[in-house]
C-alpha cells in the first residue's frame, strides 16, 4: 500500500447514495466534509448530469457535463454546508420521489493567499493536501497567459468549461500530453497549441492558449484542477491489450471512483464507483457525455483491488 498523508480520505472526497424524496429544499448528510465541489447525478432517469461549486456560489448556476450549455441560473444549490449541502431546484433531476441518485463530493477549502499568474482568479478555493482546486477566472486572449493554482504539486488533469457561453468542456490529461486535449463527449483526442500553449502546468502554475474556449478576452471560466496525491488520488493513462484478461492498472491503493475514456477513438467516458458497486466484477456505470441513468453490462467488467484496478473485458470503451 502506497504512503499517504490522508488518513481519512473521506474528509477530502466522498461519495454519496440516496433517494429522492420529492422535496425541496432537501438536505443531504453523511459527506464526512463539507463539499465545494458537487457533482450530482440521477441515476434512475435520463438527466443531465449536475455540477455545483462553491466558487461560483450559491447564486450561479448548474452546469452540465452531458450538454455544452452555458451556466444554466433557472437551477441552484441552496447551501454547502459542514456535512454536505441543501439542493433548492431542479426537482426531478436531484431529487425525484423513489428515484436513485449519487454524488461525488470533493473539498478544497482554502480561499485567500493565492498570488501570482498572469490572470488572477475572481474568486477560488484550493486543497493543497488532497491536490485539488477550484479556479473562477475572466480571460484575457493571451496565448500563455497563466494561473497560478497553489497546489504545491503539478497538476495532472485541468477541466475549464465557459460560463458565459455554450462551449464544450476543455480537458488536459497528463496521459496525453500538453498539446491535446479531450472534452466531455465522446471524441477522440485533439490535437492544438490554443488550448495549453503546448506547455505543462508546474507545481505553481497552469498555461492556456488563446481559444474561446479557454481564454477569451473578457469571457468568463470555471477550472477543476487535480493533483495526484500518494496513497489518495492517481490521474494517468494505460494501454488496452484488446484481450478479456484487460491490463491491471496500478494506483497505490483500492479506488473508490474510476472515471475513463478511450483518447484514441470515439467511446464516452465511462464512471464506475464502489457504492453503486459494492463487490467485484463491478459494471455499473454512467456516461459523464451522456444523461442516460445508471447502466450494467459485462462490456465494462472491472475489478477493484487494493492497489488499483484490473479490465475484465476486450470492450474499446
Amino acid at each position: 500500500m502506497a504512503y499517504t498523508t490522508i488518513n481519512k480520505h473521506t474528509d477530502y472526497f466522498n461519495n454519496k447514495l440516496f433517494t429522492g424524496d420529492g422535496s425541496l429544499p432537501r438536505a443531504i448528510t453523511g459527506i464526512g466534509h463539507q463539499p465545494d465541489f458537487v457533482w450530482l447525478k440521477n441515476r434512475s432517469v435520463a438527466y443531465h448530469h449536475q455540477l455545483y461549486d462553491s466558487v461560483r456560489g450559491t447564486s450561479a448556476g448548474v452546469l452540465y457535463s452531458s450538454a455544452n450549455s452555458a451556466e444554466d441560473s433557472t437551477y441552484q444549490m441552496s447551501s454547502f454546508n459542514t456535512d454536505g449541502y441543501t439542493m433548492g431546484s431542479q426537482l426531478g433531476a436531484v431529487n425525484g420521489s423513489g428515484e436513485n441518485i449519487v454524488s461525488w463530493n470533493w473539498k478544497a477549502g482554502t480561499t485567500s493567499g493565492l498570488s501570482g499568474g498572469t490572470i488572477t482568479p475572481s474568486a477560488y478555493s484550493i486543497n493543497a493536501t488532497s491536490g485539488f482546486g477550484i479556479y473562477k477566472y475572466t480571460g484575457n486572449g493571451t496565448s500563455g497567459a497563466t494561473i497560478a493554482h497553489g497546489l504545491g504539486k503539478v497538476p495532472t488533469s485541468i477541466w475549464v468549461k465557459r460560463l458565459d457561453s455554450a462551449k464544450e468542456w476543455q480537458i488536459y490529461h497528463t496521459g496525453i500530453g500538453n498539446g491535446k486535449w479531450l472534452e466531455f463527449t465522446n471524441g477522440a483526442k485533439q490535437t492544438g497549441t490554443s488550448r495549453w500553449n503546448d506547455t505543462s502546468p508546474t507545481s505553481t502554475l497552469f498555461y492556456l492558449g488563446n481559444d474561446s474556449d479557454v481564454n477569451y478576452n473578457g469571457g468568463t471560466y470555471v477550472a477543476y484542477v487535480f493533483c495526484d496525491v500518494t496513497g489518495y488520488s492517481k490521474i494517468g493513462s494505460y494501454t488496452g491489450t484488446n484481450n478479456a484478461e484487460g491490463p491491471f492498472i496500478y494506483t497505490g491503493f483500492r479506488p473508490e471512483f474510476v472515471i475513463f475514456k478511450n483518447s484514441d477513438a470515439t467511446q464516452h467516458w465511462t464512471m464506475m464507483d464502489t457504492k453503486r458497486d459494492t463487490f467485484n466484477v463491478m459494471d455499473t456505470r454512467l456516461y459523464p457525455s451522456q444523461n442516460n441513468a445508471d447502466a450494467t453490462n459485462a462490456a465494462y467488467y472491472v475489478d477493484y483491488v487494493s492497489n488499483g484496478f484490473k479490465i475484465k473485458t476486450n470492450s474499446a470503451s
